[in-house]
């Protein structure tokens, strides 16, 4: 199952409002508010569409210790084809947005 903190994080890994979530997904962004606060977390159907909705923009849902025994759950973006990211020493004001 994925968290609050895991919806959260992932929401912001993409850029993506609530707003646009709850277009995506189908729930409510009121909805979505409160499970990002940990109310609703037994909504099954709601954190699928959640789910599902964040992994077709590229998010990868982590069990805890899924990397690492010590660690709890967590994320990843998925890395899309001829996307390498930007070098460290690329990186500058001019281009941070």
């Amino acid at each position: 199952m994925i968290t609050a903190q895991q919806i959260r994080a992932a929401r912001a890994m993409v850029d993506l409002s609530i707003d646009i979530l709850a277009s995506e997904s189908g729930l409510s962004a009121a909805s979505i508010s409160a499970i990002e606060r940990g109310e609703n977390a037994g909504d099954m159907q709601a954190l699928t569409r959640l789910r599902q909705t964040l992994e077709m923009r590229g998010i990868v849902f982590l069990r805890p210790g899924e990397d690492d025994p010590g660690v709890g759950p967590g994320l990843r973006l998925r890395l899309r084809a001829g996307d390498e990211g930007m070098r460290p020493e690329s990186l500058s004001s001019a281009n941070d947005g």
